[in-house]
């Protein structure tokens, strides 16, 4: 749940951080580098939810593959498929982070960082940390596994709905809109896990 709640956190403060899409300051390498000076607090914000996020998604990953492995058995695939996903995904958030201690501790000294690189940095953190595409497929694989019986209904559906549309929204030109439906599958998942799951556990 926490990851799933950190990474929402990532997306509400990565588009906080919105210098290069201000209409105003198209064109304006320097402007835009004295607005992104002004929001390093949110970039301290960013970088903490973020690499939050990856390090309790590996946890996730471990957890649900341990329970996938329980229910399906040795033999399926889906329990791998799932911590891969999550794994890859917890890898993609770590890198989306990477550039911060640079680029804020950087950008409000004069001179230190190039405008049109704290540009491109601006460009990084919007949108490579959206990229939930591999979270997807355990949504996908949750499925998988209700349909043999292995985890409650609705958790499968949710798997179905939001891992799927996170898949389909990766392999699509559009693929940073899997940064909205991906953290909340993940969200919605492990509350599943936590409260309504006791039954089948």
């Amino acid at each position: 749940m926490g990851a799933g709640l950190a990474g929402i956190g990532t997306i509400v403060t990565s588009g906080m951080i919105d210098a290069v899409y201000q209409e105003k300051l198209f064109g304006d390498p320097e402007a835009m580098a004295d607005r992104l000076a002004d929001k390093t607090g949110v970039m301290f914000a960013f970088h903490s939810v973020t690499v939050l996020s990856a390090v309790l998604m590996v946890v996730f990953a471990a957890g649900l593959f341990r329970r996938l492995r329980t229910g399906l058995g040795e033999l399926s695939i889906a329990p791998l498929i799932a911590f891969g996903g999550l794994l890859g995904t917890s890898v993609v958030s770590v890198l989306g982070s990477g550039l911060d201690t640079e680029f804020v501790l950087g950008i409000p000294e004069d001179d230190m960082i190039e405008p049109v690189n704290a540009v491109m940095y601006n460009h990084w953190v919007g949108t490579i940390p959206w990229c939930w595409v591999l979270a997807g497929l355990a949504g996908l694989a949750l499925f998988t596994a209700y349909r043999a019986g292995a985890v409650p209904r609705w958790i499968g559906l949710v798997g179905l709905v939001l891992g799927g549309l996170t898949v389909l929204l990766g392999i699509t030109p559009v693929q940073y809109m899997a940064g909205m439906t991906g953290p909340l599958m993940v969200l919605v998942t492990a509350a599943g896990f936590r409260f309504g799951d006791r039954a089948q556990r």
